[in-house]
C-alpha cells in the first residue's frame, strides 16, 4: 500500500508541476494582460492542487494535512482576490476601453 501511494504522490505532484509549467509557457507567449492573467490563476491553481493532493498521503498527521488544505484555501482566496485587481487595474490603463 505504501508503494502505491508513493507511486500516487509522484504522479500528482508531477502533475502540478506540469502545470505551473503550462502557466510560465502561457505568462511569456500570450499576447495581452487578460490571456496571460487567465493562463496564470488557472494553471498556478490547478497546479497548487494536484501538489496539495500528492503531499497529503505523505503528511505524519491530521494536523499537518489540515494546514496543507488551509493553505491552498488561502492562496486559492489570495490568488482570485489578487487577479481581480491586476484586470482592473490594466482596464483603467488601457485605452481601448
Amino acid at each position: 500500500m505504501s508503494t502505491l501511494l508513493d507511486a500516487f504522490s509522484v504522479v500528482a505532484i508531477v502533475a502540478g508541476g506540469f502545470f505551473y509549467l503550462a502557466g510560465t509557457v502561457g505568462l511569456l507567449r500570450f499576447p495581452d494582460a487578460y490571456t496571460r492573467l487567465h493562463a496564470l490563476t488557472e494553471a498556478d491553481n490547478l497546479g497548487l492542487v494536484f501538489v496539495v493532493l500528492g503531499l497529503l498521503p505523505q503528511v505524519g498527521s491530521v494536523l499537518a494535512g489540515l494546514k496543507l488544505i488551509l493553505v491552498w484555501l488561502l492562496v486559492m482566496l489570495s490568488s482570485a482576490a489578487v487577479s481581480q485587481l491586476i484586470a482592473r487595474s490594466v482596464r483603467r490603463q488601457d485605452p481601448r476601453s
